[in-house]
């Protein structure tokens, strides 16, 4: 029985009860949670990509090898994507903001210690230190989902996911004080609005009023609950709508971490011109997960995610054809034709396919807490892990692919190739449920 039912008697007026009925307006509570987790999420995700912004300077001071810097760079996504699932179950047993809290400050010594260390291995370390931080994204989703409103829990996990444009801040603001007080000094520049965030998450956020599965047993251990949630991951069911998600969470992880120095490679770019040409990219997947959300919450987007798919194959079949110069041999001699995307082109359909994966992540995240409401700490928690790790893999198969094939464009043919096994599975899932 729910609060409002409980003050509600077989004898009250119609329009008591119609009164009841009605969902509480948004307060103080839903505002905070609206406004402060997506602040956390924006702050650990441009942790997320610190390195990557930071890339020249790192493999200038390290003399680092492109596969020695894209390991570098999968080691926060790989800690990250395994504190996920613990993370969002802790969050569910002690409450989002204790859980969120937690992460925050635990990132701050190693933003420290990357601005101090000297040696690869201290920067791997401090690598992973900062990717179990990024348990609080986790720990922030199952806060939005249940502290959010009721009436527009998309529209708030469409915010709360819009703090992937935290890389847009990176690319911002980093190179500016590299530039102006040394690379050195850029880690540390989060630091103050890092234990800002979990000061306001402190003095102003709340949990719910009964956090904990069950509340009341003293031997609960997030460990047992971990490995009863492993088990019950053997339900398929489960996998359906993480497992695309996880393609479009790892994809733009991958992409924000990658471009910096794709762009500053490919159209000769200095660092602060690739970060800034690198911006859009961040921005349009907020500006999309934001109107997906929204959207998702009046209609059920179930086959929205097969139209997003086949426009995002699209966008990568074209942005895997890597320059090349043809020559027809016609009847009045030789036509040479060569094909290059410029900057501009290149950006547009990074953007166009940004937007769709927003859009995407947006409406899959609201169906995924429509279907599994009851189960949203774990779904999500899978979807997460799953997004971080496929984008672990990334930065090592970009590197590797344009080594063995010599083509700058073999990232895109992989993700390519990933989204086609995606949609087959989709496609299976589907077959499955017909027979049914």
């Amino acid at each position: 029985m729910t609060r409002a039912d409980s003050l509600v008697t077989p004898s009250d007026p119609p329009e008591v009860v119609r009164l009841a009925e009605r969902p509480p307006p948004l307060g103080y509570r839903t505002l905070v949670v609206v406004v402060l987790s997506p602040l956390a999420f924006a702050l650990v995700f441009a942790c997320w990509t610190l390195f990557a912004v930071l890339g020249l300077e790192l493999r200038r001071e390290l003399s680092l090898s492109p596969l020695a810097f894209a390991i570098l760079l999968a080691m926060p996504l790989l800690a990250g994507g395994l504190a996920s699932l613990p993370a969002a179950l802790l969050a569910r047993r002690l409450g989002g903001r204790r859980a969120m809290l937690g992460c925050l400050l635990w990132i701050c010594p190693f933003l420290w210690w990357i601005g101090h260390a000297d040696h690869y291995a201290e920067y791997l370390l401090a690598g992973l230190g900062l990717g179990v931080g990024a348990g609080a994204l986790a720990a922030g989703l199952v806060h939005v989902a249940t502290l959010g409103p009721a009436r527009h829990v998309g529209l708030a996990l469409g915010l709360y996911g819009a703090g992937m444009v935290g890389a847009g801040l990176g690319y911002l603001l980093l190179p500016l004080v590299s530039q102006a007080y040394g690379w050195r000094l850029a880690p540390l520049f989060y630091l103050l609005p890092v234990a800002l965030v979990a000061g306001l998450l402190w003095l102003f956020a709340d949990d719910a009023d009964t956090v904990g599965v069950p509340p009341d047993d003293p031997h609960y251990r997030v460990s047992d609950a971990l490995a009863a949630g492993l088990r019950r991951l053997r339900d398929w069911t489960l996998w359906r709508l993480a497992i695309t998600y996880g393609f479009f969470f790892g994809t733009f992880v991958g992409l924000a971490l990658w471009l910096p120095g794709e762009l500053a490679a490919r159209y000769a770019l200095s660092q602060q011109a690739a970060a800034l040409w690198g911006l859009p990219f961040p921005l349009v997947v907020g500006v999309g997960q934001v109107v997906g959300g929204a959207l998702a919450d009046r209609h059920d987007f179930r086959s929205l995610r097969w139209w997003v798919s086949a426009f995002v194959l699209a966008c990568l079949f074209l942005l895997s054809y890597p320059p090349f110069t043809m020559q027809v041999h016609g009847v009045n001699g030789s036509l040479t034709l060569h094909y290059g995307a410029p900057l501009w082109g290149f950006e547009l359909l990074l953007g166009l396919m940004g937007l769709a994966m927003g859009l995407g992540l947006g409406s899959l995240m609201r169906l995924i807490h429509r279907d599994h409401g009851e189960e949203m700490v774990l779904v999500g928690g899978l979807a997460l892990t799953l997004g971080g790790l496929f984008a672990a893999l990334l930065p090592p198969v970009f590197v590797l692919g344009s080594v063995w094939t010599g083509l700058g464009t073999a990232g895109f043919m992989f993700l390519y190739a990933a989204l086609v096994l995606c949609m087959l599975a989709m496609l299976a899932d589907h077959a499955r449920d017909a027979r049914r």
